[in-house]
């Protein structure tokens, strides 16, 4: 399977998820591939939304691409949602902004701060 197929089944599933628990979740067309800003998912109720990054990982660290993150901050902001880079390795955890490394050229966090740090997909619809 190649990244980009990995990646959208990945998205997929996330939606499902979403779905099954009564929250309507939408993949955004173009995402990464437009001149604007988007986000991978939106997702919410009349009370929350969510504007999410989505990412697979097997190696023990995670690089995102400065671009992609500052422009789902954007976006989050002026949509007025909640920011989050989900992450699945063995199950999905939701990461706030400010909990990734900022390196010269990208945003980065190892599978081991991802544990500690990430919400669960419970969290989030709980909260």
């Amino acid at each position: 399977m190649n990244k980009k197929t990995k990646g959208t089944t990945a998205e997929r599933e996330l939606i499902h998820l979403f779905w099954k628990n009564d929250i309507p979740a939408i993949r955004v067309a173009g995402s990464g591939s437009m001149r604007y800003p988007s986000p991978d998912i939106l997702a919410g109720t009349p009370l929350k939304k969510y504007a999410i990054e989505c990412k697979t990982i097997k190696e023990n660290k995670l690089y995102v691409p400065k671009k992609e993150i500052e422009e789902l901050r954007e976006f989050s902001i002026k949509y007025g949602a909640q920011p989050f880079l989900a992450v699945k390795f063995d199950k999905w955890y939701f990461l706030i902004l400010e909990d990734l490394r900022e390196t010269e050229a990208s945003f980065s966090i190892n599978t081991e701060e991802v544990r500690i740090k990430g919400l669960l997909f419970e969290d989030i619809i709980n909260s």
